[in-house]
This record gives structure tokens, sequence and C-alpha cells, in this order.
């Protein structure tokens, strides 16, 4: 318990992606203005990928156009014109005509006003006659376009539908209406109301209706001649795009239909209609079996199919003068508006700036006959989506590395595009996609920023820790691949070299403390300038001794190599040493080298506080035996029998012995580095002798054993171990050793 609330509460990969994705949904549900308008772009790109869709056969535009303006004269037209096209529509067999034209005022174009006048001139002149009060009377029958286009809707076997709109505010109307004159308007569009609202249970403590301040009904005469009425409101959303149309708006105390519904529902033959509440909001909308889904206000949300003429378009001219084969417009809803560009109502839409808004209804009365509606889940769903994306993306990356972790958030970035878009695409499903992969790219940049900055630290630690132990170089490779280096114990195969200085007890009793202190760092400067050289590592100075590994903390494939590199160069660079001492009248010094090869454990030995890099193991022990073992043959350089298989083919190396080290119960031979392969003829054919001799030594051959090293002797006086093998072989005749004698020499010394 206590190391989870250290997690929390600490600065670490788990915390960061739990607290910033809790952040992000916290800010969802606050909805910045800027993420919502980018969601709503993102929802209009998935309307253009998804490409056009084919409008429902039912629905049909009788427009009017250019061609009908060119034709019949500038808007607007007597309403006598608008009768006739109600009389051959009707005629035609049309279901139901929807007009998305309101007829707010009287009809200016008509000779109605100078009857009027007349008739009084007359009455003022006293001139009543039956025969010209007839004819007034008549004159008014055929001179009201008002009363014509009323007449035509009555008798009208579609259905009418009439379209009125709604002020939405008395700040929007700029004057003030009395309360009883407002509830006169209402009563004129009280063939829009919804008779019923379903109530998920009583006394709601909401209010999600859209309210509107007062309406803009149609004349008396045509609103109680007409079928029904809908407003053609529509609503935009802030970055001015129609992408939802409200289907109920409240006026007063009475809920009321858009003109779309008040369409489909008498195309449907007048079901059931009704408004669904629930506890969160307005549900919906039921139409008999059909469930038109809304958001908590009542808004449906728009399912464009196209751009501009996804539906079919007849212009008004050519249906007026009959150009239109007959049965055209049989059982068809008709919509009726402008689409001309002077005189229709431009809509801004996911697919065209200028759209009609003859269309958006169009469009919504299409949805709701084929059951195409979108919706858009509650927002615990993109909460849900948010909590998942952010928290995945945190768990994984933080477990690969720089390249893995952007390939898996650049996959599971285009993943999540590509299921929203298939869920808007196969199920109509509106998903958000801003948040969610905000988490995500938030979420991974902070991690990358993290890992950077710690990885930074790492970096400075490791490059304080190691510089004194490796080269600058080896430093460097350290930090481009830090995930090779493993802190703690680790089984490696590693080669180990340590070097002595012969005799040093006796040089440091002949040399005062600073001088002593001088001699070693110029020692040790240029022996661990050699081990760096070749990529090793220092591991210590112990004194005089120096321990180096070869193989860690970096992988070095050919360790064995390097550290007989290493034992060579030391070698000449000591001879060199030796030269400018003797110069400054300095003693000579000597060393003797032991290189062993195997497995080992390597890391951070010690305690909690305090640790230091090193080898420890069986191997480890032997690489310093080999050291301690040149005293025995007064050699240089000692490798051990792995050692020696793997650097066989670089180095001339000859077999010294056959020994069993002190606290160990098995034989290893070992070997003596003499030099590289370009060694002269003469030293190689010395190395090869020595390993002839030492093979007759082992076989109990004494006599041809001392013939061949005192060859060797007289050919390289220097080389002591050929007369330590002599003395051993005189021993050996004078005192046999025992039958099972095989040929192993006991290091009694460490």
């Amino acid at each position: 318990m206590n190391k989870g609330f250290r997690l929390l509460f600490s600065i670490n990969p788990l915390s960061i992606t739990i607290y910033l994705t809790f952040l992000i949904a916290l800010v969802f549900l606050t909805s910045p203005l800027f993420l919502e308008i980018v969601e709503l772009k993102t929802l209009d790109l998935r309307f253009k990928s998804r490409g056009t869709m084919k409008g429902s056969d039912a629905i049909v535009l009788a427009v009017i156009d250019e061609k009908s303006l060119d034709k019949e004269g500038g808007w607007p037209w007597p309403r006598s014109k608008i009768a006739r096209l109600i009389d051959y529509l009707s005629d035609d067999g049309a279901k139901v005509i929807g007009f998305d034209i309101g007829f707010l005022e009287p009809d200016e174009n008509t000779n109605l006003k100078l009857i009027d006048q007349f008739e009084q001139k007359i009455e003022s002149l006293g001139l009543r006659y039956g025969r010209i009060e007839e004819f007034i009377k008549n004159s008014k029958l055929t001179a009201d376009n008002d009363l014509i286009l009323a007449n035509a809707i009555r008798r009208s076997s579609a259905k009418i539908v009439l379209g009125h709109f709604f002020h939405m505010s008395q700040a929007e109307l700029k004057y003030q209406i009395e309360q009883d004159q407002i509830q006169r308007l209402l009563d004129r569009i009280s063939n829009s109301r919804y008779s019923l609202i379903s109530y998920a249970q009583q006394n709601l403590d909401i209010d999600p209706f859209l309210r509107a301040y007062a309406p803009e009904p149609n004349l008396e005469m045509l609103s109680q001649a007409a079928d029904s009425s809908g407003y053609f409101n529509v609503v935009a959303d802030q970055d001015g795009v129609v992408r939802w149309l409200p289907l109920i708006i409240q006026c007063g105390q009475e809920f009321f239909a858009p003109l779309s519904i008040q369409c489909v529902w008498h195309y449907l033959d007048q079901p059931q209609l009704m408004v669904k509440v629930a506890d969160y909001g307005i549900e919906g909308i039921r139409m008999g079996e059909r469930s038109i889904p809304t958001d908590e206000n009542g808004r449906m949300l728009i399912n464009y199919l196209g751009p501009q003429g996804t539906f079919p378009h007849y212009p008004i001219s050519d249906i007026l003068h009959q150009k239109l084969p007959k049965g055209t417009f049989r059982g068809k809803l008709v919509l009726v508006g402008a689409t001309a560009i002077a005189i229709y109502d431009v809509r801004n839409t996911p697919f065209s700036a200028l759209f009609p808004g003859l269309e958006v209804h169009a469009t919504v009365i299409d949805n709701i006959l084929k059951g195409n509606i979108l919706n858009k889940p509650t927002w615990t769903y993109d909460v849900l989506a948010i909590l998942i994306l952010g928290l995945l993306t945190g768990l994984v990356v933080r477990r690969l590395g720089a390249l893995k972790g952007i390939f898996f958030s650049s996959v599971l970035f285009v993943l999540y595009i590509w299921i929203s878009r298939w869920l808007f695409i196969r199920w109509g499903i509106w998903v958000n996609i801003v948040y969610p992969l905000l988490v995500l790219v938030i979420i991974y940049t902070c991690l990358t920023a993290y890992r950077y900055l710690t990885e930074e630290r790492e970096r400075k630690k490791i490059k304080g820790a190691f510089t004194y132990y490796v080269s600058p170089s080896v430093v460097n490779e350290m930090l481009k691949h830090p995930e090779k280096l493993q802190l703690g114990g680790e089984r490696k195969e590693l080669s180990v070299l340590f070097s002595d200085i012969r005799g040093f007890t006796t040089i440091a009793e002949g040399l005062a403390p600073e001088d002593l202190v001088h001699l070693l760092n110029e020692y040790h400067t240029l022996m661990t300038d050699v081990v760096f050289k070749y990529r090793g590592t220092l591991d210590k100075y112990m004194g005089d001794a120096i321990m180096a590994i070869y193989g860690a903390p970096l992988d070095l494939p050919d360790h064995p190599i390097k550290a007989c590199q290493s034992a060579l160069e030391m070698i000449q660079e000591l001879r060199r040493l030796n030269q400018k001492w003797l110069g400054e009248g300095k003693q000579p010094m000597d060393i003797g080298i032991g290189i062993n090869t195997g497995s080992m454990m390597v890391g951070n030995m010690g305690s909690k506080d305090r640790f230091a890099f090193t080898v420890m193991g069986d191997s480890v022990n032997l690489g310093s035996r080999l050291e301690g073992a040149n005293k025995n043959y007064r050699t240089n350089i000692i490798i051990g029998e792995d050692t020696f298989e793997r650097v066989k083919n670089e180095f001339v190396c000859m077999e010294l012995d056959s020994v069993r080290v002190k606290g160990k119960t098995q034989p290893v031979k070992i070997y003596g580095l003499v030099g590289y392969k370009d060694l002269p003829e003469n030293q190689k054919l010395i190395s090869n002798q020595f390993t002839q001799a030492v093979n007759k030594y082992k076989k109990r051959k004494w006599d041809e054993a001392i013939h061949i090293f005192q060859d060797i002797t007289i050919k390289d006086p220097n080389l002591y171990a050929a007369q330590v093998y002599i003395e051993r072989c005189l021993d050996l005749k004078k005192n046999p050793p025992p039958t099972d004698w095989d040929g192993v020499y006991e290091m009694t010394t460490k």
C-alpha cells in the first residue's frame, strides 16, 4: 500500500499517465470552445471521407431556381402561381407538399386594393346598382391572391404543410410583443404542436427545451386552410456550420414541431407522435414505430448525404408549364423552396459553405424516412475512450524504447482514427476523436520528455561514474546504448587482466613518499591509457597492481584479443618508460601480467549506499594467480587456457605448464604470451621448441626434454623458464615421481 501511494504521489511514468488521463477527461467535461470546434471539423472530414450517399426516392424538390425566375419574373411571385403549383402537384398525385417558404404578409402582387378603392368611390357617389355590386364581388374573388392560394390549399388532395419560423429572443426581434398578441400568433400555428409529451418521471428538475420568444406565422386564412405547419428554424454550431436541427421548440407553454417532422408525419399517414423526455433531457421523438434520437436539448444530428443537388430538383417554371412527364410527383413528398442564389437561404454545411436551406430539411426528412440517423453516444462513452487510450498509451510506451514507442503511438493514433471513421460510416456513430487523440499525444510527449530528462540525469551519472574506469569513447558508446549497461550483478563471459610491479617493496623503500607517488602516477597513467585504448574497463588500483576488465560494461566480442593486445603494449610502453627513468637516474621496473577468460559475475557490487563496478568468480581468481605465476617462470605475460583457445590464431603463445593453483583441485594449462604472429622466425621456433620440450617433460622423457631446454637456453638466455624446467627434470631423474604423476605442477603460493 505504501509503495502504491509513493508511486501515485511522486513523478514517475505511472503517475504521469494517470494524472494526465484524468486531466484530459476533466477538460473534456468542461468543453473548451476551441477543442469543440476542432472536433466538429473532424466530423466534417468524416462526412467528406465517406462520400456522397443516395437520397430517398420519396423526396423531390420543386425549386425556385434561376430558370424559373427568368420565365416567371422576379420574386416574390403572385400567390396565384403558388396556387397553380399546388393544383398541378396535387393532380399529379403528390402525397405531401411542404413549403420552405413563409406566406407571412398579404400578397402585394394583387389588384384587390384598386377594387377596394373603386368600391369606396362608387359608394361615395351613391351609385349602388346590383350588377355593379356583383361585378365588384366577383372581381374581388379573382383578384385576392391570398384567397386563391387558400382555396388551392383546401381543395388539394395532397397534404399541405406550411413553413413558419420563430424569433428566438426579443433581442433578435428588437421590439416587444404583448403576451396576448403572442398567444394569438401561437394559436395560428396550433396545427404544428406536439400533442403528447412523455416524461420518464414526474417533476423532473431539468428544463431541456429550446425556447423561442414569439412565432412568425403565415396569414391566418392560409394557416386555417393548411393541414399543418412547421418551423424552418435551423441552429448553427459555434463555427457557423449547420449540423443539427432542433426537433422541438417551446414557445409559451406549448411545444412545436419543425417542417420536416410535420412532412414525414403526414407522409406516414399521421402515426402517433410523441416527445420522450428522460431524466437527463430529451431522449428523442417517437413517430409510430420510428424512434428519432436527439441530444438532450432535442436536436437531431443531420446525416448529410452530399453536396447541393443530392435530391432531384424540378424547376417550378417547368412544372407550371407542364413540361414534366405525367406522374413525376405521384406518391412523392414534395418540398417547395428557393435555390436561386439571389433569394435562397444559404447554409454552411460539412459538404459546402453554399448549401440551400431547402435541402437541409430534405436531408432531415430522408434521415427519418430511411432510419439513417446519426447517433452521438452520451459523454460517458467518450470519457471511457479517453481513459482507455490514455492508460494504454502510458502503460505500453513507458516499457518501449524511443523508436518502438513512437511506432506504437503512431499505430494507435491511426488505428483510433480508422475505428472512429468506420463506426461513423458503418453504424452512423459519432465518437469523439480530438480528446482521445489529445490524451495519446500528450501522454506520449510527456513520457518522452520524462524519459529524456531521467536518461539525461542517468547519462550524467553514468558518465561521472565510468569516466574513471573506461575510455571516453566507451563512455560515449554507453551513453548511446544505455540498455547495454545492466547495473547489478549478471553472469557474463569476460576477460580479466592483472598486472603487478616486480620487487615493488624494494623500490618503494628507496624512494621518498612524494617521489613514490609521482612514480606510481606516471606508471599508472601510462598503463591505464593502454587499457582504455583497447576498450578495457579499469576495475581498480591495488597499490602498484592494476586490475582491468574486457567485455563489460559494454559487450566486446573479441575481449580476449583486446586483453592480450593491452598486455603486449603495456610491456612495450614500460620499456620506453624504463629508458626514460634510466635517463633520469631512476630505477627501472619489471611487471608481470596475468590474463584469464571465463564466466564471471559483473556489475555494481557492494552495499546499497557504497558499491563499485567489478567482477567476481573463480575465473577472476585464476587471473590473479596467473599474474603471480610469472614469478616462478620469470615471464611477463601468462594467459589461461580459455584465453589461449580464443587468441591462438592471432598471437604466438607457448605452453608454459600445467598447474594446480592453490585452493583448486583441477589442473589448468597456462601459456606464455610471446607476441603477434609477425614475430621473427627464430622467436617462433623457440616458442615451438619450448612447447615440444614441455610435452617431453610430461611424458617423463627427462633427457630429451633437458636437451631441448638447453638448446633454447643457448638461443635465448633470457628465457628463464627453460632453466626452471632443466632443474625440474634433473630433480625428477634423481627422485622419480609416482606412477600416477600427471605432470601437473602444484602452486603453493598465490
